[in-house]
């Protein structure tokens, strides 16, 4: 059934926009390629990575040339995916968040090297949400360019944080660790310069004056007509994110055809000045992590050096023989998203697809639409080739029995372990169950995904946690009970 869904999803293709659809479509290397050509690749990375709608725009000389849904955007209702279907824009939001802060620089509202808390009307630590850092008073340096660079020494989230609380790992400026708490900061901070909510900032000084009038910070009522639920790696429905509070850090609703438009405007530097622009794009910090994910990974690597791997100001940036390339990601339950442009000839492609499958299309459709070889895909934690694979072992009743409990923080995650005669189960919420094999003693790993749970134990053979291995990223969970 879900291959028929799938066929039905990828032969139903949605609007190309008009003024677009004779141009050529040029790639990095100077060739060209047809629609059909493009169609033909998107249809078979999405069937085979089991990703039910994507969203394309192909940009040539800083303008979308093809824009195009294919497959599904309700697999369930089976309507097909649009160029105009709003869908999650997940962590695409900080690079429209950045643009928003660079204006403000632009009108002298914001210097991006004075300390931010010099801002705020209390001291940070009197906030609530960053109470946690009372006791260390390097959050006194930490500046605006910082937290567009992922260099506040923040965790991506506190909730990763084995304790939940907010640290700061490393001096600011130091290093580069991708931190959604940082631009969560950084919105406190435009909040209170401006004294108005960032859905209005958003809305008067991006959105607007750009033309992306299906775009958002937070839920509309005019998206009803077009939108999409997003799917999880098994296909399952996890139904449209309906965000009623803006989040500069992932919030914001959008369609590929808006984005491009964003697209544009970074590449025009539009409603910039011209050094504000070119500091946008200059590279601020060195990256030598190995990976992007776990974002406080001390591992480093040499191999980003030959394309320069860096941070600039919301963007990432890497160098190759087409020009400077500036990307960025987008990763939410449900929603996998990818922008990338180029300096030279303004080529770029902004893939959106409503499912967690979605990274698995991405090196198939760099390489075979933009002719882009060179995407730091390893570093950014998307798959090359099969998933790994993983053998499963034998356990005894007694060792599976000493997992079988519930794990989390109420009221939020609570997985429920039990035993399944040679095998555990574990279900999150409602959710549905999912089969946990053992590939070890203390390992165990799901055949329909990618997700491995390694579980804790005490001198006594108690399980006392575990870490849930997932989409790059290494998660503890406490045993409750």
């Amino acid at each position: 059934m879900k291959k028929i869904l799938l066929l039905v999803g990828v032969v139903s293709l949605a609007t190309v926009a008009a003024w677009g659809q004779s141009a050529p479509i040029k790639r990095l290397d100077g060739s060209t390629i047809s629609q059909e050509q493009v169609d033909k690749t998107v249809s078979e990375a999405m069937s085979g990575a089991q990703v039910p709608g994507v969203a394309l725009a192909i940009l040539n000389q800083g303008r979308a040339v093809y824009l195009k849904g294919y497959g599904l955007r309700d697999k369930e209702k089976n309507l097909p995916m649009t160029a105009n279907t709003v869908m999650s824009a997940a962590s695409l939001s900080k690079v429209a968040f950045a643009y928003l802060v660079l204006e403000l620089v632009d009108e002298g509202l914001l210097d991006l090297d004075k300390p931010v808390y010099q801002y705020l009307a209390k001291p940070l630590p009197e906030y609530p949400n960053y109470a946690d850092l009372a006791d260390d008073a390097r959050y006194q340096r930490i500046t605006a360019r910082m937290l567009l660079t992922h260099t506040s020494g923040f965790a991506n989230w506190r909730s990763m944080e084995a304790d939940h609380r907010l640290k700061i790992h490393f001096d600011p400026g130091s290093r580069f660790a991708y931190s959604g708490e940082g631009i969560d900061l950084l919105q406190l901070v435009v909040e209170t310069i401006t004294k108005q909510p960032l859905e209005d900032l958003m809305q008067k000084n991006v959105f607007q004056p750009l033309g992306m009038t299906r775009t958002s910070m937070v839920w509309h009522a005019e998206f009803e007509n077009d939108y999409a639920n997003g799917y999880d790696e098994n296909g399952k429905s996890l139904g449209p994110q309906k965000r009623q509070k803006a989040d500069a850090a992932g919030s914001m609703q959008t369609t590929v055809s808006d984005f491009a438009k964003f697209m544009r405007a970074v590449a025009a530097g539009q409603r910039l000045k011209k050094e504000t622009r070119a500091e946008m794009l200059r590279a601020q910090i060195q990256i030598k992590s190995k990976h992007e994910f776990p974002t406080l990974e001390e591992e480093t690597t040499e191999q980003n050096q030959s394309i320069r791997l860096s941070y600039g100001l919301g963007w990432g940036l890497y160098w190759t023989s087409f020009g400077e390339a500036f990307f960025k990601e987008g990763h939410d339950d449900g929603w996998r998203n990818y922008a990338v442009g180029f300096d030279r000839g303004w080529s770029g492609l902004v893939i959106m697809t409503n499912s967690s499958n979605g990274e698995g299309i991405y090196q198939q459709l760099l390489e075979g639409v933009l002719a882009n070889s060179l995407t730091p895909l390893e570093w950014e934690g998307f798959r090359r080739g099969p998933a790994k694979e993983h053998k499963q072992v034998s356990l005894s009743v007694a060792v599976l029995n000493r997992y079988a409990g519930r794990y989390g923080e109420a009221p939020n995650l609570i997985m429920t372990i039990r035993r399944e005669g040679d095998h555990l189960a574990g279900q999150s919420g409602n959710g549905p169950a999912v089969e946990l094999f053992a590939e070890s003693e203390k390992q165990f790993f799901t055949k329909s995904g990618d997700a491995v749970l390694t579980f804790e134990v005490d001198g006594r053979g108690r399980a006392t946690g575990m870490v849930l291995h997932a989409d790059g990223k290494d998660m503890p969970i406490r045993r409750i009970d």
